[in-house]
């Protein structure tokens, strides 16, 4: 009897932990990258619009989030971030299409758009270059233990090896581009 108590008891507690995973979605893309979220510069004729992103689950402790969307296929040797934002305030819980680019005015109060790889502030989206093939654009969304005290200025490396030190959990999502 007691055996059976504890087993009830661990699955409980599995299943209790399994439904408060740290989670990320986008009601606009489905997997997908368009032209609507394409780079508008470099021969491309995209939108340029910034996905929308909803999070749930939050870990406790979170003072602050951060996102980025990197594209490890890249053909430069190191991948390419298209997007670097953080000290996103610990409130905020989703991203609404554009707001780290068509319309900045939507970002919380207090959020950062560092550089991305263009050298340009906020969201730079994909570059599909013909014969490139496939590739997977990385969407994360990091809980953060603390702010980072960078500013607009720092690279995405700096960035990434602050989010590194201070992240509490992550939660990913993959969107595709395939160029023949």
């Amino acid at each position: 009897m007691t055996l059976g108590i504890v087993l009830l008891n661990a699955i409980t507690l599995h299943a209790q932990s399994a439904a408060k995973t740290f989670t990320l979605k986008s009601s606009g893309l489905g997997g997908q990258l368009t032209k609507d979220y394409y780079y508008n510069d470099w021969g491309v004729n995209g939108g340029n619009i910034s996905p929308d992103l909803a999070w749930e689950n939050v870990p406790e402790g979170t003072q602050a989030f951060a996102v980025t969307m990197y594209d490890a296929a890249a053909p430069t040797g190191s991948g390419w971030w298209h997007w670097v934002l953080f000290n996103v305030p610990a409130g905020t819980r989703s991203l609404k299409a554009g707001a780290a680019s068509t319309h900045p005015e939507l970002l919380p109060a207090g959020s950062i758009s560092s550089l991305n790889d263009f050298k340009q502030y906020g969201y730079g989206g994909p570059v599909p270059i013909p014969g490139s093939g496939f590739h997977p654009y990385v969407i994360t969304v990091y809980a953060l233990k603390n702010k980072i005290n960078l500013d607009k200025d720092a690279n995405p490396a700096l960035v990434g090896f602050n989010l590194g030190a201070n992240t509490i959990a992550k939660a990913s999502i993959i969107a595709y581009v395939y160029v023949p």
